[in-house]
């Protein structure tokens, strides 16, 4: 796990400072201070923490005992979810099973938890901005990084 522990560090000790959906079930989660961004079109897009976390699908929220709310939940749930993310510190970060889906634990207690339930691999990014240390993934099987870009 060398590989991972600039961007687990990094992330320990951020705030999530929003929280928003993507296409389908995506959803990003934005760590330290925001950046405004505009899309193509020159309107407002959604802002980019100092890191993202996007979990493209299959994804859940645990209480201590139980989950929250998943990917599978009714999309009116997913709001107030989001509300219950927002603000708190990132106390732990872990990765889990052979194929490194990806575990962050908050200081509320809730834990968001990437699990992919599709032939492939799991399928989110952690990007780090500030730092610039590019993004960790999944690509066979292995955690890789991306060089950050230009």
């Amino acid at each position: 796990m060398l590989i991972a522990s600039p961007f687990i560090e990094a992330l320990k000790g951020k705030s999530v400072t929003h929280v928003w959906r993507g296409h389908g079930s995506a959803i990003f989660l934005e760590f330290g201070a925001l950046t405004e961004t505009r899309r193509r079109d020159g309107t407002p897009g959604q802002p980019d923490g100092e890191l993202t976390l996007m979990i493209a699908w299959s994804w859940r929220v645990e209480r201590p005992r139980s989950i929250l709310c998943g990917s599978w939940s009714s999309e009116r749930r997913w709001p107030a979810m989001f509300r219950h993310l927002v603000g708190n510190e990132v106390s732990q970060v872990e990765f889990l099973g052979k194929l490194h889906e990806i575990s962050v634990s908050l200081s509320n207690g809730l834990r968001v938890v990437s699990f992919m339930t599709a032939e492939g691999q799991p399928s989110w990014a952690l990007i780090a901005r500030q730092p610039r240390l590019g993004s960790l993934h999944v690509r066979k099987g292995s955690l890789c990084v991306q060089a950050p870009g230009p």
